[in-house]
C-alpha cells in the first residue's frame, strides 16, 4: 500500500487532495459443526497501522497510477490474502466524504470462490495467519472505515444474484448434485426450501445439464449436473473487458 492516485491538482494543499483505494469482498461457504449447511465466510485482514490499528477490513490497498481498477483489485487481494480468483465483479463505489480521517474513495470488488480454490498458508509465501482470518459474514467483528456497510451491501447483492443468475456456480464444483446446489441457495439466502419445489425451478431454468454421473454414498446414487456454459456468470452489460 505505496502507490496513490492523486486527483487534485498539483497547487492545492494535501487536505484537497482525494485518494483512490480498491478493495474486495471475496465469498465462500465453509463448514460449520454447529450449524447444518455451510455458511458464508470471506477472509479479513488485520490492520497494522493508524487509522484503526489493530481493527479487521476488507482485503485493499492504494490504485496504482499505471493499473486497471481491475488490475488492482487483483494484485492486493493476491498480495494480502493469496486468494487469485477466475471471476471478479466491480460491486461499488464507496465515496462518503467521512468514511476515513482523509478523502478516500473506495472502489470495491467482489468475487466468489471454491473452498478449494483458497490456497494454504503454506503455498502463499507472504502469507500472514496472525493478520489474515476468514468470518462467518453474518457475525463480523467490528470492522474498520465502512466496511461492514460494504459486506452488508455485497451480501444483499449476492441474495439477490442468486434469484436470476447461475452466480451459485462460483462456489460449487464443476459437477454437483441437486441436493448440494440447493444447499447452496439455502446458505446464500438464509432459509430452507422445498426440495420438489427447487428441482422444478432448475429444470424449468435450463441452466442445468445433467451428466451420465453420479454421486454413490450411504444414499441412493445421485445424478450429477454440471452449469450450461453458455449462460454467462454475470451479466456485464455492453462493456467490453479490456486487455
Amino acid at each position: 500500500m505505496t502507490r496513490t492516485v492523486v486527483l487534485a491538482a498539483p497547487s492545492e494543499q494535501s487536505s484537497d487532495v482525494t485518494r483512490v483505494a480498491v478493495s474486495t469482498v471475496i465469498f465462500t461457504l465453509r463448514r460449520d459443526p454447529a450449524q447444518e449447511n455451510p455458511v458464508i465466510a470471506l477472509p479479513l485482514v488485520r490492520r497494522t497501522r493508524d487509522p484503526y490499528e489493530g481493527l479487521w477490513a476488507l482485503p485493499g490497498g492504494w490504485l496504482d497510477q499505471d493499473e486497471s481498477l481491475d488490475d488492482a483489485a487483483a494484485r492486493t487481494l493476491a498480495e494480502t490474502t493469496g486468494i487469485a480468483p477466475s471471476y471478479l465483479e466491480q460491486l461499488y463505489a464507496f465515496g462518503a466524504v467521512d468514511r476515513s480521517p482523509t478523502r478516500v474513495i473506495s472502489i470495491v470488488y467482489w468475487a466468489l470462490v471454491r473452498p478449494d480454490e483458497i490456497p494454504s498458508h503454506e503455498a502463499v509465501p507472504a502469507y500472514d495467519a496472525e493478520n489474515v482470518t476468514w468470518v462467518d459474514a453474518a457475525h463480523l467483528p467490528p470492522l474498520a472505515f465502512d466496511h461492514t456497510e460494504i459486506v452488508d451491501y455485497a451480501l444483499w447483492r449476492l441474495r439477490n444474484k442468486a434469484g436470476y443468475s447461475r452466480i451459485a456456480h462460483g462456489l460449487l464444483p464443476d459437477e454437483f448434485t441437486l441436493a448440494e446446489l440447493r444447499e447452496v441457495y439455502e446458505s446464500i439466502l438464509g432459509r430452507r426450501l422445498d426440495p420438489a419445489n427447487f428441482r422444478r425451478q432448475v429444470d424449468n431454468s435450463e441452466t442445468l445439464i445433467p451428466t451420465d454421473r453420479f454421486r454413490t454414498g450411504s444414499h441412493r446414487p445421485a445424478r450429477l449436473y454440471r452449469y450450461n456454459q453458455d449462460v454467462e456468470l454475470a451479466d456485464r452489460g455492453p462493456l467490453i473487458a479490456r486487455p
